[in-house]
């Protein structure tokens, strides 16, 4: 058997310094769960989305994390944090092992514009192995639109995909259906863990590889604990979704050569007619004009 016991913390935060209240309550969780080995945070939740307040990585902030994944002998993805590099800014995730070591940092590939402005993109992959589990990928919130992404992961080896996010937006019902897509049609699990309180929405959701949700949250404060069955994923991309969809093994088969794929950056095709990547004008109303009766 491998099995990983996750917790997914989904805390009621503010836009300011969260930092002890989420050390506190990775504390708290392996306090009342002792059996968790995974304890995963939301993207931005220490310091909310103001990248006034990136940080270095490696440094004190990074190594609080570390001092906790240490103390609770657990791993850790604490969330994102905004990072300063030279001139850049990165809106990155890292992942701590039990003995307090970085083992990796993802950079998100796709910052949420026109509106994540002043963030720089990522181009690296992140997949890493927990010993007598599986292997687990992972991105950050917007990544997930891009099915590429998890496709990509999924094509690493990877039998889980974590993607903390910070979603207030009115558009949370569509990445329910994402992640649930995102599942079933890359056969892994898939954890999409949102924020509440005043930073979020919540509604976080985690998806068996199955398609099927094991778990849907509400918009308050939830912990989330959770076992993930690796050779459960394992033997739904064997024999299929109810011994059906052999979706890996299809696309491994299949030779096509997709043409966004290999031309795109030479050839946009029918999206380089789709205009430049803007925050929308707001349009002028049109139409005959009404008159305008004034209340007395």
């Amino acid at each position: 058997m491998a099995y990983l016991s996750m917790a997914a913390l989904q805390l009621e935060l503010g836009i300011e310094d969260n930092l002890s209240l989420i050390e506190h309550e990775i504390d708290l969780v392996k306090k009342r769960f002792p059996w968790v080995q995974l304890v995963v945070l939301p993207e931005l939740c220490t310091f909310g989305p103001s990248t006034d307040l990136a940080v270095s990585l490696p440094g004190e902030v990074e190594n609080c994390f570390r001092e906790a994944a240490l103390k609770n002998a657990i791993w850790l993805i604490p969330g994102s944090i905004f990072e300063r590099r030279g001139q850049e800014v990165f809106n990155t995730a890292p992942v701590i092992n039990p003995q307090g070591q970085v083992v990796a940092r993802y950079r998100k590939q796709y910052p949420f514009l026109p509106y994540e402005k002043g963030v720089s993109a990522g181009d690296q992959f992140v997949v890493f192995d927990i010993p007598g589990a599986g292997r687990i990928g992972l991105i950050i919130c917007y990544d997930m639109w891009f099915p590429e992404t998890v496709r990509t992961l999924a094509w690493m080896g990877a039998e889980a995909i974590i993607c903390p996010s910070l979603t207030n937006t009115i558009d949370r019902e569509v990445e329910l259906a994402i992640a649930r897509s995102n599942a079933a049609t890359n056969q892994v699990y898939f954890l999409n863990l949102n924020s509440a309180g005043r930073l979020a929405v919540g509604q976080t959701i985690f998806v068996g590889p199955d398609g099927q949700i094991i778990h849907q949250a509400g918009s308050g404060r939830e912990i989330i604990t959770v076992e993930m069955d690796f050779e459960h994923v394992r033997r739904v991309r064997e024999r299929g979704l109810h011994g059906l969809c052999q979706t890996l093994k299809s696309f491994r088969d299949h030779r096509v050569e997709f043409p966004p794929y290999r031309q795109a950056q030479a050839d946009p095709g029918a999206f380089g007619e789709l205009g430049v990547l803007a925050v929308p004008r707001r349009e002028p109303l049109t139409g005959p004009v009404a008159e305008l009766k004034v209340a007395e």
